[in-house]
Parts: structure tokens; C-alpha cells; sequence
């Protein structure tokens, strides 16, 4: 790539990131000024729209000087016109967000904008916007799809399970997860895993936990009845199981979800590696789902359960269903982090881990100081 495309995309980025909130405020007022009924499109707040659409613009500028690692970004942006769609996205708009975007870069580069500086960043874009807009149009699952709620039950105060049946084939594979949006926030969507596998009869389960100051999470746990009908999109992820070698499971927490559904898939094979999944939450009473594991394992050997909580007791507003001893099933006091790289040599594993960003990254850090390679450690995107 010419020195000259280098140093222009270069400056352009750093003159981005200089105040990457107000560039993104600036770009989408442009794309609502040239067409206002864009707004109607995404909802009340934007905010977590605006990082994930720096995120995208400093990484595209990151990657398109580099000699290597255009294939994966063209994937990425190919993907983000497919998920586009959810928000009602028509090819036309990419024009819009074109000439948005080189207004902006215009106004940032002013003191280095020429015609050579200007057709460098204007294929960069047109690289970007196309291939969203060619994958978008070429995409053949459905933008959405919708499920309706039958049950929903809680088990602790912060913490509800919700099962739904499908209305149409259900299009994702164990260990994936969801783009959520739920009648309580319409034109918000958020990231769940289904703790099934799919199935021809279209049913769907999700464990779900109210974060504190979560809109979403809370309205599931609090608001969410029989009857409502909850919209998906496109389901993502590369959680697998390799059968060529033994494999670790960490779950924490509702990050259960995911790895509940491959050792269900799993379940209804012969073939599978041995398997160890270790399950933690704070307290004792709050591995909810232990039962479940109990019984999987109970009817495949090669499945080891072992329950891992940060306190040996409950406070008083918790009501254990089950505890591990009554299981029969092998418990560790401490972090996940601490307990999973004692309790075993893992240097063999394939490794999954599923859970909260921090609980992932300290977990995954430690493996590796244990002698885990970090090319067997499988986890999805840190959100």
C-alpha cells in the first residue's frame, strides 16, 4: 500500500479518536439531517450504538493499512451488514452513511485535505459500506424472527428462567447466542444464549439475571409474562466441542447457558471426549441448575461435575434447592479463576469458558500462566 494511503488513514484515525463521542454524534447528525426518518430507527439511547460504531471505524482504519488481515475484516463488516438488517437497514441508507462519514472525515482533516487524501479515505469507505450493503442484500436467514413466552418462573430475586416456542425453524447452533429484543424496550436489543439446544418443536430457554442498572435484564426478571413475544435476529458465536480431545468447561454464573446446551447436544451421542465442567456462582444456593447437571452426568460417563462457590453459606434471602453435598457433587470454595487451574492438569484441554467479562479474562489469564496454550481457550466475545 502507498506510503501516502498509510499516512492518511493514519491521521484520520488519530484525528478520530481525538473525541471518538463527539465524531460519532457528528456523523449520525449528518445521516439524520440528509434523511430524518433514520432516527425511527434505533432507540431512545444510542449510546451503546455509538461505541460499537467507533469500534468498527477505528478497527476498519487500523486494518485497511495493514499488509495482512483484510479477509477477516471484510468478514467482520459482511456480518455487520447481515445484523444491520434487525434495525430495518435498506441498501439505499449505506449512501447516506457514505456521504455522512466523508463530510465528517472532511471537516476532521481539513489541514490535510487534498484529492489524494480525499480518494484514498473515499475507497476506504466505499470498501466498507459496500460490502455491508452487498451482504445485506444477499443474506438468505430472515432479518427477524419472533418467539412467543409460555412460561416463566424466578428463582432467586434476581434471577428468572423464560421458555418460549418459536414461530418459525429455529436457526442457530449450540453454544450460539441471540440478538434479543423484548417488548419492554423496543429497538433495543441485547445478547442471550439459549441453555437448549434447538429442536424441531422450536423451543427456547433462557437464564437471564438482573444486572444492576440493566434495563433489559431487569424488565426480563421483573416484567417479562406469558404471552409476550420476544424478536430475534442473528445468532453468533463459535462456541464448539472438538471430539479429538478431553475438554474443560468453566461456566460462571448464567454464562452456564451456552455450555448446558452443548453437553445437551452432546448427550445424545456416544462418541464424546471426557469431559469436566466446573460450575461456580458466589454462593452455594445460587448454582441453581446443579440438579440438571446432576442428571446429565448421571446417564454419561464422561461427563465430571464440579461445583465451585466464593462463600461456603448462603445469606438468609437465598433458598438452596440443592446443595452440592446433597448431590453427591464434588464443591470448591473460592473464584473459578483460583479453583479450576489447581484442581487439574488442563494443558491437554480443549477449554471453554462462559460468563462475566471479568470472570472470563481472569480465568483465561490464569489457565495460561497454569500451561494452557491460549489458542484451546474458547470464549465469545467480552461484551
Amino acid at each position: 500500500m502507498a506510503s501516502h494511503t498509510r499516512h492518511a488513514l493514519h491521521q484520520l484515525r488519530i484525528e478520530v479518536n481525538r473525541d471518538p463521542e463527539r465524531f460519532v454524534t457528528e456523523v449520525y447528525t449528518r445521516m439524520f439531517a440528509i434523511d430524518p426518518d433514520l432516527r425511527d430507527l434505533f432507540g431512545v439511547s444510542m449510546a451503546a450504538q455509538h461505541e460499537a460504531f467507533h469500534r468498527v471505524i477505528d478497527h476498519v482504519l487500523e486494518a485497511i493499512p495493514a499488509a495482512t488481515g483484510h479477509t477477516e475484516l471484510v468478514e467482520l463488516l459482511a456480518q455487520l451488514g447481515r445484523d444491520h438488517r434487525k434495525y430495518g437497514v435498506e441498501p439505499e441508507h449505506y449512501h447516506i452513511m457514505y456521504s455522512a462519514l466523508m463530510g465528517e472525515f472532511a471537516e476532521l482533516m481539513a489541514e490535510y485535505w487534498d484529492s489524494e487524501t480525499q480518494q484514498t479515505i473515499s475507497q476506504a469507505m466505499m470498501l466498507v459500506t459496500g460490502v455491508m450493503r452487498g451482504a445485506a442484500e444477499t443474506a438468505t436467514d430472515p432479518a427477524r424472527w419472533t418467539a412467543e413466552v409460555v412460561e416463566k418462573y424466578r428463582i432467586t430475586r434476581d434471577l428468572a428462567v423464560v421458555r418460549l416456542i418459536a414461530h418459525s425453524p429455529l436457526r442457530f447452533r449450540p453454544g450460539q447466542y441471540l440478538e434479543v429484543q423484548v417488548p419492554q424496550w423496543p429497538k433495543v436489543w441485547r445478547n442471550l444464549s439459549p441453555s437448549i439446544p434447538p429442536n424441531p418443536a422450536g423451543e427456547l430457554e433462557f437464564h437471564v439475571r438482573a444486572v444492576k442498572g440493566g434495563t433489559v435484564s431487569s424488565a426480563i426478571v421483573g416484567d417479562t409474562r406469558v404471552g409476550d413475544v420476544w424478536t430475534f435476529a442473528q445468532s453468533h458465536g463459535t462456541l464448539h466441542v472438538d471430539r479429538d480431545r478431553k475438554v474443560l468447561m468453566v461456566a460462571g454464573g448464567t454464562g452456564l447457558a451456552p455450555l448446558r446446551a452443548l453437553l445437551i447436544e452432546m448427550s445424545k451421542r456416544v462418541d464424546n471426549p471426557p469431559t469436566h465442567i466446573f460450575y461456580g456462582t458466589r454462593h452455594p444456593g445460587e448454582l441453581y441448575d446443579l440438579a440438571v447437571l446432576r442428571r446429565i452426568a448421571s446417564t454419561n460417563p464422561w461427563l465430571q461435575v464440579t461445583a465451585v462457590s466464593e462463600h461456603e453459606h448462603d445469606p438468609w434471602w437465598i433458598n438452596s434447592v440443592a446443595t452440592p453435598e446433597e448431590l453427591g457433587i464434588e464443591h470448591h470454595i473460592g473464584t473459578l479463576a483460583d479453583v479450576v487451574p489447581r484442581a487439574g492438569h488442563w494443558e491437554d484441554h480443549q477449554v471453554l469458558v462462559a460468563g462475566s467479562p471479568q470472570m472470563i479474562e481472569t480465568t483465561r489469564r490464569k489457565l495460561i500462566i497454569a500451561g494452557v496454550r491460549a489458542s484451546r481457550i474458547q470464549h465469545d466475545p467480552v461484551f
